[in-house]
């Protein structure tokens, strides 16, 4: 059950979007604004049934939301193991870091068309292009979050002869924790902004497909339809981790504003 508390943050969350919507409505409806460019948000509904209705908007949002899953999958799970072993072990930090630094400053939109060179327009290389993009900030607030941990709490874990396995599980997973969580917001919303690129460069289904095929055919309210998707499943993700935030750190005592 949502009490009063989470009514209030929530109608308090949608006042800015709802101020804007009625704005945008009324400067469209006293043609302050093109109707062609900045279709109502009456109209935009209108097209968001549609769409719901016909099932092309189901087909195409699950399309991208497995595609992105599979991609902060992989490159999520890599960042976190890349990342605590790096954090663990100073000679795999040695070895590995200074290679993943720098492929982290490359921006993805140059790696792109060699993604499309290598692997073709299939499935294959919008999964790496999203991996890549999940990996990194998943890979360094992991490694911080190794690092950060208070050093006697391994002297105590080697007083008490924890094995390797009991000291990963139990003192530098749960310490390192709020750093993991903060990578793993990171990662999805970075997975998320690298599907958008990887659809919109080359596909024949998805959100971002459904974008650029409006975009030609002038459907501006359908290009609104998939931006909204876009920050509307974004947002829940990022909810979402938020929630195993709350469940998972119960134990900190951290300033709340």
């Amino acid at each position: 059950m949502i009490g009063k508390a989470g009514v209030k943050r929530f109608l308090l969350s949608a006042l800015i979007p709802f101020l804007v919507l009625v704005a945008w409505q009324l400067a469209v409806t006293n043609g302050l604004a093109s109707r062609q460019m900045f279709p109502p948000p009456t109209s935009i509904l209108g097209d968001f049934y549609d769409m719901l209705k016909s099932g092309e908007l189901t087909h195409h949002l699950g399309i991208s939301v497995l595609r992105a899953m599979v991609g902060f999958l992989i490159g999520g799970g890599l960042g976190l193991l890349f990342g605590l072993l790096n954090g663990l072990y100073r000679r795999t930090e040695e070895l590995l870091d200074p290679t993943i630094q720098m492929l982290r400053t490359v921006p993805l939109l140059a790696i792109t068309p060699l993604f499309i060179l290598w692997f073709g327009f299939g499935e294959l290389s919008k999964v790496l292009l999203i991996a890549m993009g999940a990996f990194f900030p998943l890979y360094v607030n992991s490694f911080l979050g190794v690092r950060n941990v208070d050093s006697k709490l391994f002297d105590v874990a080697r007083v008490l002869e924890f094995s390797r396995f009991h000291q990963l599980t139990k003192v530098v997973m749960p310490a390192a924790m709020p750093n993991i969580l903060l990578g793993m917001r990171l990662s999805l919303s970075t997975a998320w902004l690298c599907l958008v690129v990887a659809e919109l460069m080359g596909a024949d289904q998805g959100i971002g497909y459904l974008i650029q095929d409006a975009r030609s055919y002038m459907r501006t309210g359908v290009v609104f339809v998939g931006i909204i998707i876009f920050a509307v499943v974004g947002k829940l993700t990022d909810s979402l981790v938020r929630v195993l935030e709350s469940r998972l750190l119960q134990w900190r005592d951290s300033y709340k504003g």
